[in-house]
């Protein structure tokens, strides 16, 4: 069974949880590390003969051009995470066109690629903006990963489906939730972040074993090129729970992946899911 390995292309000081925290007029005067920390991650992949899909975000290709061709040319898939790290939940209609308008554009033009897939920041669609699904794909997107089906403070719809389906209100996208484990009544999130970071590895080890054997169906994992570069510059003045989420086991999660991609089979989202063969 080949799972579907996923990284979500931003910088530290670009994540939700700091978006009070560190202005958006900021960004271009804080030291980015993006650069350093892919050059991590595709030498990862390289060295388990791994392609994998980057949902990349428009403000990183924008600045870092050949990070974009190099994904390609290395055989990855191209994706899309917006452009500004926008939560779709916080904007309108037309808004949310413009952004991931804006980014498919700019990533297929760098890329000379199409751009078929397309990651909410923060997983930030849900019940209550299901509309932004047609809005994908009246931008020209075949799929999205973008609703969690978990409970969480600052995401989640606990009742979507847990593997991949098209809702109608998507007039045909395919939504590829990222990977839970159902147990004790509830979603569980098996599919990497801080869960993977906090959680002894074997642990889940045994919930992607579980949905590719008991299950019988593709796992989806997904981190962030900051989640892998414990020596980022720390920030202050957080919350302590945006602080541990943030920076909990950072030093283990470079061995982790290399572990993970040891010990299972991955590919790329398009691969898997739009050719119909989970296998």
């Amino acid at each position: 069974m080949r799972n579907a390995m996923t990284i979500d292309v931003e910088d530290y000081f670009q994540v939700s949880a700091f978006e009070h925290h560190i202005s958006r007029e900021s960004w271009d005067r804080l030291p980015c590390r993006v650069e350093r920390n892919m050059d991590l991650i595709l030498t990862l992949l390289d060295a388990a003969d791994t392609k994998a899909t980057f949902f990349t975000l428009g403000w990183i290709a924008e600045r870092y051009p050949e990070l974009v061709k190099r994904l390609v040319a290395q055989g990855h898939e191209l994706a899309s995470h917006g452009y500004a790290h926008r939560r779709a939940s916080d904007q309108s209609r037309k808004e949310f066109l413009d952004d991931v308008s804006r980014a498919k554009k700019l990533l297929e033009d760098l890329g000379g690629v199409e751009v078929k897939g397309y990651r909410a920041p923060s997983f930030s669609i849900g019940a209550d903006n299901m509309w932004a699904l047609a809005v994908l794909r009246e931008a020209g997107y075949c799929y999205s990963s973008s609703i969690y089906p978990v409970a969480h403070d600052h995401y989640g719809m606990p009742e979507a489906p847990r593997f991949s389906y098209t809702p109608p209100a998507g007039n045909g996208l395919l939504e590829l939730p990222p990977t839970t484990i159902h147990a004790l009544r509830r979603n569980w999130p098996a599919s990497g972040g801080g869960y993977f970071r906090l959680l002894p590895y074997p642990v889940s080890r045994a919930m992607i074993k579980h949905i590719n054997h008991h299950e019988q169906q593709p796992a989806i994992f997904y981190f962030h090129p900051w989640e892998i570069d414990p020596e980022q510059p720390r920030q202050q003045n957080i919350s302590f729970k945006s602080r541990f989420r943030h920076y909990i086991n950072l030093q283990r999660m470079h061995g982790r992946i290399g572990q993970l991609l040891s010990d299972f089979q991955w590919g790329r989202m398009d691969d898997i899911f739009l050719s119909g063969a989970h296998a």
